[in-house]
């Protein structure tokens, strides 16, 4: 696997439809900007299938769910889905509240995603019907280790399949697979985890992924995921003595926009199960 995705991003400056939680939304904007891709986000019913539209990718995250945002995301990803682009499902706190797991659901259900992206106890409460989120936190009770890797890798190879998506679980080791094909990647910091919105941010990154490279999906998903890890690991390594996580927080996105082939290629950690 190498770095293509980065440079089909670059070369393509899709425009990605964000309806995203307002905690990260400027975030998210940047870091698409960061990358090379250019963001919208609307989410008014009146107006969300007119923009979508327009869009090369839709990225739906329920972060913050409130009840005009709710038949907007369903809205925007049935047109999205009619025109063939892609929608990526970011199920933020999924498990925590009956609203956001069955707001989750029924996206999958009417909207057919393109991919799930999500910690371990979000899409394990999509995939079985019960999670144990703590917050928009992932339960450290389901944390994906080298001990239960092959277990949580059959879990979402199944749920993948039944719910024809790729789907991408992000924490100390990321799985992505298609329900066929399954890789584990092992990039990334810990501290990324002390980062309001790290997990939105590589959402609208993996909308802008898939829609500039739609041939090879899985890998376009994967390299994406590398690529956000390495940035972490980047930004970390510039962290001066009186640095803190706002400061990271940019460094994350500064590392997004000045990462390279090489370094990708250089740090690129990614195994096929």
């Amino acid at each position: 696997m190498t770095s293509a995705t980065l440079a089909q991003i670059r070369a393509a400056s899709p425009l990605i439809h964000c309806i995203t939680n307002y905690v990260t939304v400027n975030d998210v904007a940047n870091v698409l900007l960061a990358i090379g891709a250019r963001p919208i986000m609307a989410d008014d019913p009146e107006e969300v299938e007119e923009i979508t539209a327009l869009c090369a990718g839709l990225c739906l995250n329920i972060g913050t769910l409130n009840a005009r945002t709710i038949p907007s995301m369903i809205a925007a990803g049935k047109r999205a889905r009619a025109l063939g682009h892609p929608v990526v499902l970011d199920p933020v706190g999924a498990g925590a509240s009956r609203l956001r797991t069955a707001t989750a659901l029924r996206i999958l259900d009417e909207v057919r995603p393109t991919l799930i992206r999500g910690n371990i106890s979000e899409v394990r409460t999509l995939a079985v019907g019960t999670g144990t989120t703590k917050g928009v936190d992932a339960n450290a009770a389901d944390a994906v280790t080298e001990e239960n890797l092959a277990a949580a890798a059959d879990l979402l190879h199944a749920f993948a399949a039944r719910a024809e998506a790729i789907v991408a679980v992000t924490g100390a080791i990321d799985l992505v697979t298609d329900g066929r094909d399954c890789y584990a990647i092992r990039n990334g910091r810990a501290e990324m985890g002390q980062v309001t919105g790290t997990g939105c941010q590589l959402s609208a990154l993996l909308a802008a992924a898939l829609a500039a490279a739609p041939a090879d999906p899985l890998a376009a998903v994967s390299e994406t995921v590398v690529l956000m890890g390495v940035a972490g690991e980047i930004a970390w390594a510039q962290m001066g003595e009186h640095d803190g996580n706002a400061t990271y927080r940019t460094r994350i996105i500064d590392a997004i926009y000045r990462m390279n082939a090489e370094d990708l290629n250089a740090r690129m950690n990614i195994t096929k199960l």
